[in-house]
């Protein structure tokens, strides 16, 4: 009987680490930050083993940090993620992602009828009104945005 070969995942020198990603939600976070693309290497694990949650995603991204919309962004679908910047091979900074009580011009109202969906310069503005599943209400025009509605604006 064989013994099988251990595959490790090379480790990044400069870039981001995103952890326990809620499980097949890895391909949706490399929606929101526009990848892959030629300038940055992708490494995806989708559905792996966690003691904490069950099953996590988890995607490194080589020779990119990330800012804080696209955090914002992702804490919207994963709420339990973490983020680890990695310079010279080493994690220099680590956090959660955190889903704030408003999103303020992240995304826009489905409400045909509100008023940031006309010309008038007003911008969005959600509240969260629950976090598991998230759930967010307009300030304008109090639309209830699901999961759904989330997921479909952020792609």
């Amino acid at each position: 009987m064989k013994t099988p070969k251990e595959l490790k995942v090379k480790p990044i020198k400069n870039g981001t680490v995103i952890d326990h990603i809620t499980a097949n939600k890895a391909l949706n976070v490399l929606k929101i930050l526009k990848l892959p693309s030629k300038k940055s290497a992708v490494t995806i694990a989708m559905n792996v083993h966690s003691s904490q949650m069950g099953s996590k995603d988890i995607v490194k991204i080589e020779g990119r940090e990330l800012k804080q919309r696209e955090v914002d962004k992702i804490a919207l679908i994963a709420p339990n993620a973490t983020i680890n910047i990695v310079r010279d091979y080493e994690i220099v900074e680590k956090g959660k992602v955190n889903l704030l009580d408003e999103i303020n011009n992240i995304l826009e109202c489905p409400n045909p009828n509100c008023i940031t969906n006309t010309n008038e310069p007003v911008k969005t503005k959600f509240y969260v009104i629950e976090k598991k599943p998230v759930t967010l209400r307009c300030y304008h025009c109090e639309r209830i945005m699901n999961k759904e509605d989330i997921e479909s604006d952020l792609y």
